[in-house]
């Protein structure tokens, strides 16, 4: 079957036959995803637009409870249903859409061709298993090898990380917390697939750690031409890993593009704000500048812009209209009334001339 075959057999009923760039990977398209609970709707994704190239990184930056795990488990359809539920958009994979996947395909594309690295290594492993087992485990599923084949291949992914062969028959609890997350990062490279979701892959780690798990991802990732969706709160680790960062709010891109667009000239107030709150090494200050306020109450979330009521750029119109992203040239994307030029915001622009 023919490229666009594929892609006509893969678009949902009545609609035209999805196109997708050459270069797309993942292409998600207005996804809002909800968590019905007894008394309220929490509002998790909120008509958020994503795409990652082949071979590319993007770091997904936000707050806890900006909606970043609750996309990157809408790609393998992992939201718990009831009480979450993706309501609408379109996830696009390799041109094949997620949302429409069997159960059987979707056992077939988990592991081999996107996997997940999570945030705790500690809850990711089984503790009556081998590191080694747990990983030929992952092979078996999905290729077809001898019990001796898979064997050798674990071990030859425990040694891409790091680990010595010789291990293989070792357990989760004599391993150190670094190098229980090299083994669930050997997990998800086993099957070479094409895209990684890494949800916060280092927070559990001390600083120290945190390093040689980062330079170890950006080894794999070059060597392998993987794709990775990088989930943190941590700027300075998509500076050091990703060639595209979005920053994400209340369920929604506020503002995105490459991380020299993103970190030279940030144009979202939220950005804006996310870079002062970080201590300069350069500089003298008795106190750190935070972002006044808090995230909005996801059950009730405001009519316009979502930063609106923490933003101190805001007008009235901000707060009554709804938002779209713009270009702010290249590729950065901005989600700001100020930047179509709907109002004036001087000491807006201010910011943004004068970068970080």
């Amino acid at each position: 079957m023919d490229d666009k075959k594929k892609l006509e057999t893969a678009a949902p009923e009545g609609s035209a036959p999805y196109a997708q760039a050459p270069d797309t990977l993942l292409d998600i398209r207005d996804l809002r995803v909800e968590y019905h609970t007894d008394e309220d709707v929490v509002y998790a994704v909120n008509g958020l637009d994503l795409t990652i190239g082949k071979g590319e990184s993007l770091g997904l930056v936000g707050e806890t409870g900006a909606g970043k795990t609750t996309t990157a488990l809408s790609v393998l359809r992992l939201i718990a249903d009831p009480p979450g539920k993706i309501v609408d958009g379109e996830i696009w994979f390799e041109g094949e859409n997620m949302l429409r996947a069997k159960p059987g395909r979707l056992r077939e594309i988990r592991g081999s061709k996107i996997s997940v690295i999570f945030q705790d290594p500690m809850t990711s492993l089984n503790p009556v298993y081998s590191v080694g087992d747990q990983i030929a485990e992952v092979i078996h599923q999905h290729e077809k090898c001898s019990r001796e084949e898979g064997r050798k291949k674990a071990g030859d992914m425990l040694e891409m990380v790091g680990i010595p062969r010789a291990r293989y028959d070792e357990y989760p609890h004599q391993f150190s917390g670094g190098m229980k997350q090299r083994v669930v990062i050997a997990m998800s490279i086993a099957c070479s697939p094409e895209l990684i979701l890494a949800d916060e892959p280092t927070t559990a780690l001390d600083v120290t750690i945190q390093a040689q798990v980062l330079e170890l991802m950006s080894e794999l990732k070059e060597k392998l031409r993987t794709s990775l969706l990088l989930i943190t709160h941590d700027l300075g680790v998509v500076a050091q890993v990703c060639d595209r960062v979005a920053i994400m709010y209340a369920g929604e891109i506020v503002e995105s593009g490459t991380i020299a667009e993103v970190f030279d000239h940030p144009h979202h107030p939220y950005t804006i704000g996310l870079f002062g709150s970080i201590p300069s090494l350069d500089e003298t200050a008795e106190k750190l500048k935070p972002i006044r306020g808090q995230m909005p109450d996801p059950t009730v979330l405001p009519e316009g812009c979502a930063f609106a009521p923490r933003c101190p750029y805001a007008v009235e119109t901000c707060r009554a209209q709804r938002v779209e992203m713009t270009s702010a040239g290249g590729t950065h994307l901005v989600r700001c009334l100020a930047h179509q030029g709907v109002f004036q915001a001087p000491e807006l622009m201010e910011e943004v001339r004068h970068g970080r």
